[in-house]
C-alpha cells in the first residue's frame, strides 16, 4: 500500500501530478483541490495517498493532509460513493466543509458537488453522521466552526468570499472580524474581510 509520497514534481495538471520519488520512480496521482493547491508553484512536494486496485487498472489519489485522507476514506465507505466521487467532493469542498455539512444535515450543500445527487448526499449524511460530529468538523478543518449566526447580508458576503476560493469557515471568521471593526455595508465587509485574510 502506498500511503505517502514525497519528491520532485515533474508535472502538475488541473487535477493530477507526476511525482518522482528518491528511488527514481514517477507516480501519477489524482489530486484533491487542496492537494493541487499545496503543490502549485513548487518543484518538490508531498501528498498522502490512497491506492485503488481494480481489475481494469490501478489509481493513486493524493491529499494535502492525513485528515483530508481520513475524510476521503469515510466518504468512500458509503455505498454508491466511489473514489472518483470522493476526490470530486474534496476538490469542490474542504474536508472541514464536508464534515460541517454532514454534522448539520446540509443535503443541499453536499448535493451541489458535481456528480452527487440528493439521494447520495442523504445517504452520506445518514451513514456518516455518527462518525463525523461537529467536533470532528472542527478538528478535520483545523479551524473552528463559526459560533456566530450568519445574517442574510453576511451570507451574501460569505458566498462572495467562497467564490474567491476561501472556505466557508475562513470567510465567516473574516466577516466576523470585519463586523468587529465596524463595517456594516456589504462592500465594506468584503473589503475588510479580504484585508484580514
Amino acid at each position: 500500500m502506498i500511503g505517502y509520497l514525497k519528491g520532485k514534481i515533474l508535472s502538475l495538471g488541473t487535477d493530477t501530478a507526476l511525482i518522482e520519488t528518491a528511488a527514481g520512480v514517477g507516480f501519477e496521482v489524482l489530486l484533491s483541490g487542496s492537494a493541487r493547491g499545496s503543490l502549485s508553484g513548487r518543484t518538490e512536494g508531498e501528498v498522502y495517498t490512497y491506492l485503488q486496485v481494480r481489475e481494469d487498472g490501478v489509481s493513486l489519489f493524493g491529499f494535502s493532509s492525513s485528515e483530508e485522507k481520513e475524510m476521503f476514506l469515510k466518504l468512500i465507505s458509503v455505498s454508491s460513493v466511489g473514489p472518483k466521487m470522493g476526490i470530486a467532493a474534496l476538490s469542490q469542498m474542504s474536508a472541514g466543509d464536508i464534515a460541517t455539512a454532514i454534522a448539520t444535515n446540509d443535503v443541499k450543500r453536499l448535493s451541489a458537488v458535481k456528480g452527487m445527487g440528493k439521494k447520495t448526499a442523504e445517504r452520506i449524511i445518514l451513514e456518516l453522521r455518527e462518525k463525523v460530529s461537529a467536533v470532528a468538523a472542527q478538528s478535520v478543518a483545523g479551524e473552528a466552526v463559526p459560533a456566530v449566526q450568519i445574517s442574510a447580508s453576511d451570507e451574501d458576503a460569505v458566498v462572495a468570499l467562497m467564490t474567491l476560493g476561501f472556505t466557508r469557515n475562513e470567510s465567516a471568521k473574516a466577516i466576523a472580524r470585519a463586523r468587529e471593526k465596524g463595517a456594516t455595508e456589504i462592500e465594506d465587509i468584503i473589503r475588510l474581510a479580504l484585508q484580514g485574510m
